[in-house]
């Protein structure tokens, strides 16, 4: 329809725009791509109407039940700003990483806008008039409708320059270096991470600040207070960008720099690890390697720094080209959906190393030969040998942290160091404070994060990387046709070292919220009246409690973050509502049993942990107030 008109003619909707307009003539021209933005950008469109005729413009109206119009509020060097009357939306509250719905929630009118808007309201002005942000996201479906949008609303709130990745496409990890390295104010991540994408499925949107972390709760707690009074968008009638072509272009005073979403990125790599050493290893005849991308973010990364820069063949990267639905698979790299990856593994000749990264890139899964490295040890075998095979840790860690439900295996790398160790909430949030204040150098999270103070995000090649430089450490001067030292090996030299952390998380997706939150407050009430040196069964309370945490840095409080059943033995269940789905409620409990006898290190977890998930099924309820049988997720 915008194709066979030269110019609207707006009568109402931007009345003001006439008062204010040098023209003559109230006719005001506007490219095809901008109506065409008027349309699909969402827009109080039930407050207008339209009139079309044969000649070569139509009319804007507003409709006689709006009780404000859009106006004009301002033109900064050539740039028209509209001020877009809205109405609060419910349900906007950010989680844990973000705000997360289903992608048809964020297409419903003006969903997207208001949650921008009330971002700009939030933040201090000095933080964004005329700085620079960056914008990306993992493919998914709608970020090239999302990405339009919030350049608009951004120049429109006075922002001078986004740095937008081509075709959208920026890793979570990515975003926090290209924000360091570019020194932004802060940046946006279009991503749900390891959640389904398509028309169907899920999407989020996420502000990390200007050292590249996500928003600490004071400003995500304002967005969410602001959602609930906003009552305009401020929006600049641009064009939509070509996000295909790298490069700059203004419009007045304002400027979208189209940049390539891998080439920061892969500097930091260089600069973190020994290329030549790991290249050594990828070359080698008698060493394997596979990488799944699983249609995800790291697609864009993969071939870039795994082929093209360390050596590996082009056939070990699979699924490799980013999807917008993630070729209908979901992103999450574990044993469960990660399964085509486990089969290879698992296979008689399957591959030396495997591993695989998730939807937006932070997470990670590695795998040896028939062999799982579970989250808790990644960390903690990482931390342990850092400092020899990674250069970037050269001079050793400055201290170590976990989330509080990842196994203590961390712990006891920390103590037998001499490191400086912390426990925090989920959330990566919690460990930029500390990295900020030189506090912290390697941590990690049971649920497939790892990463350190390189970026300010959990980092999923990051990881593979490390992995890869302590197998071609350990690794370097054996000659062709002696035995290498493999995954297993090194993971089994650990636990003979530091003793055995035996951990599972049971999973229970898309749970009812109502009985879900049930059950965690029945919990609640039962560790108000616990008592030290009560028994569970085999296991004697050393204490229960729901997890709280003081913030060293800022001093901020984090409050009923888990409940805790902690055993004289060392043993743990942990139970947790997860903050990163996007309908209903995910019960996570987390069961965790020490073991030093290395006669017993082989077991496998679930026979080893038996006695604790019985203990757990039965203390929390948990089928009577979810109705559920089985966990959608072991791991």
């Amino acid at each position: 329809m915008a194709s066979c008109c030269n110019s609207l003619r707006l009568e109402g909707f931007f009345s003001s725009a006439f008062k204010s307009s040098k023209r003559s003539s109230n006719a005001i021209p506007i490219p095809s791509s901008s109506f065409s933005h008027l349309c699909n950008h969402r827009f109080p469109l039930k407050s207008i109407s339209f009139s079309v005729s044969r000649s070569p413009s139509f009319t804007i109206k507003a409709s006689s039940s709006s009780s404000s119009s859009s106006t004009t509020i301002a033109e900064p060097e050539g740039i028209k700003i509209t001020s877009v009357p809205t109405k609060p939306i419910e349900g906007q509250k950010t989680g844990t990483s973000g705000l997360r719905k289903k992608v048809k929630v964020f297409m419903e009118e003006n969903y997207l806008s208001n949650w921008i808007q009330s971002l700009f309201n939030s933040l201090p002005p000095e933080d964004y008039k005329n700085g620079v942000l960056v914008l990306g996201g993992d493919g998914r479906y709608f970020n090239r409708e999302a990405s339009q949008t919030i350049i608009k609303i951004a120049a429109g709130n006075g922002v001078g320059k986004i740095l937008v990745g081509r075709e959208g496409i920026l890793s979570t990890p990515a975003v926090s270096a290209v924000i360091r390295k570019r020194k932004a104010n802060g940046g946006f991540i279009m991503s749900a991470s390891h959640n389904p994408g398509g028309p169907e499925y899920d999407w989020g949107i996420k502000f990390n600040y200007n050292s590249g972390q996500p928003a600490p709760e004071s400003i995500t707690d304002k967005i969410y207070g602001n959602t609930l009074s906003i009552s305009e968008i401020k929006m600049a009638e641009i064009p939509d960008v070509d996000l295909s072509r790298l490069g700059g272009t203004k419009y007045g005073n304002f400027t979208v720099e189209v940049i390539d979403p891998v080439s920061d990125y892969l500097e930091l790599m260089e600069s973190v690890f020994d290329f030549q050493m790991i290249k050594n290893l990828l070359s080698r005849s008698d060493f394997s390697f596979a990488f799944d991308a699983m249609h995800a973010v790291t697609g864009a990364y993969a071939k870039p720094i795994f082929v093209d820069k360390l050596g590996a063949r082009p056939d070990s990267i699979s699924n490799g080209v980013p999807l917008e639905d993630f070729g209908h698979g979901h992103p999450d790299p574990n044993l469960t959906y990660a399964k085509d990856l486990v089969n290879i593994m698992y296979s008689e000749n399957g591959p030396d190393f495997g591993a695989a990264s998730d939807g937006d890139g932070d997470r990670n899964m590695i795998l040896g030969k028939k062999f799982f490295v579970t989250p808790s040890d990644s960390v903690a075998i990482i931390a342990a040998n850092a400092q020899a095979a990674i250069p970037y840790f050269r001079s050793g860690p400055k201290g170590l942290a976990r989330s509080m439900p990842t196994s203590g295996a961390l712990d006891r790398v920390a103590e037998k160091l001499g490191l400086t160790f912390f426990e925090v909430p989920t959330g990566w949030k919690f460990f930029g404070n500390l990295m900020d204040a030189g506090k912290l150098s390697i941590c990690g999270e049971e649920s497939f994060g790892t990463g350190s103070d390189h970026i300010r995000e959990k980092d999923g090649i990051w990881a593979v990387l490390a992995w890869l430089s302590i197998i071609a450490y350990r690794n370097k001067d054996k000659k062709p046709g002696e035995k290498l030292v493999s995954i297993s090996d090194v993971v089994k030299e650990h636990w003979a070292t530091y003793g055995r952390n035996f951990f599972s998380r049971y999973d229970y997706e898309e749970c009812e919220s109502e009985g879900a939150n049930k059950m965690i407050e029945y919990l609640r009430g039962l560790i108000s009246k616990s008592k030290a040196g009560e028994k569970y069964g085999n296991y004697v309370l050393q204490f229960a409690d729901d997890f709280s945490y003081t913030d060293p840095v800022d001093g901020s409080v984090a409050s009923k973050q888990g409940v805790r059943f902690v055993f004289t033995d060392g043993s743990r269940i942990i139970f947790r509502l997860s903050g990163t789905g996007s309908a209903g409620a995910t019960v996570r409990i987390y069961i965790e049993q020490f073991e030093p006898d290395a006669s017993k290190h082989d077991m496998d977890a679930q026979v080893a942990l038996k006695p604790l998930i019985d203990l757990a099924l039965s203390v929390s309820k948990l089928k009577d107030f979810t109705g559920r049988e089985k966990p959608t997720v072991i791991t």
